[in-house]
């Protein structure tokens, strides 16, 4: 029996070979550029509406939790810059990242690992072509610019969902609100946002293509795969997110402080 402890470091060692490999090949020719506008069409497809529909609960239950939470201590005045902050920087990217994980990454794990089972990455390599560079890169390209912008998309919902539960539901003052906001908030909060969903689109594209890549067992192994690609993505979705915070905390000095 396989000892868990080594398993995990060889899949780990696999895993990031499997993604230098990847982030090598994105600059060499030929470029598949038709593979990657149907992939990224695919991403946004199946990510825009459940993104935008869970992003307003997201925002909504920060602004009610802030809200209450500056009520309490006497700080109405800063639950807007609390609940848009909250949103851009951590909320927004997260929920991109699991949506694009959930969605998008399944897909891409199931695609790649139909396609191992079948023997057609085998076939390929036959023929002298890379399947990274030919499957791979096209996903990883089209899951980064994905998040990108869905990111955005994400932040404009959730802060307007956090606006109108303020406003409406706790009787805040809208001029509050905004003026909060723009006396905390600076500019490399929402850098910091945008680089967080590049990155996490990047590992979720990485992780479902390395898991679908390396399915065995049948269509069962390929079922087993995309589950782990999920588990897998979530939990370092999150290692990332705080180690991410916790070096733009150290190098970006916070506005008002």
């Amino acid at each position: 029996m396989t000892n868990p402890v080594t398993f995990t470091l060889r899949e780990s060692g696999h895993f990031f070979a499997f993604s230098l490999d990847a982030l090598r090949s994105v600059l060499r020719r030929p470029w598949q550029v038709r593979e990657f506008i149907q992939q990224a069409w695919f991403i946004s497809s199946v990510s825009i509406l459940p993104a935008a529909l869970v992003s307003i609960p997201f925002g909504a239950v920060i602004a009610l939790q802030l809200g209450s939470l500056t009520q309490q201590l006497g700080a109405q005045s800063f639950t807007g810059a609390a609940s848009v902050l909250a949103v851009v920087r951590e909320a927004g990217p997260i929920v991109t990242a699991l949506i694009i994980s959930g969605a998008g990454g399944s897909a891409i794990c199931a695609d790649l690992g139909a396609r191992r089972i079948r023997e057609e990455l085998d076939a390929m390599q036959v023929l002298g072509i890379d399947p990274i560079q030919r499957l791979v890169v096209p996903r990883v390209i089209a899951a980064m610019l994905v998040g990108l912008l869905l990111n955005g998309l994400v932040s404009v919902v959730g802060v307007s969902g956090g606006y109108l539960f303020n406003v409406i539901l706790q009787h805040g003052t809208p001029g509050a609100y905004i003026a909060s906001f723009q006396a905390l908030g600076q500019l490399p909060d929402l850098l910091v946002g945008e680089f967080k969903a590049l990155v996490f689109g990047a590992v979720a594209a990485l992780v479902a293509s390395y898991k679908g890549m390396t399915a065995k067992g049948g269509p069962k192994g390929v079922g087993d795969a995309v589950n782990q690609s999920v588990v897998i993505t979530f939990m370092l979705l999150f290692a990332l997110n705080f180690v991410i915070t916790a070096v733009y905390f150290q190098i970006v000095p916070q506005k008002g402080s």
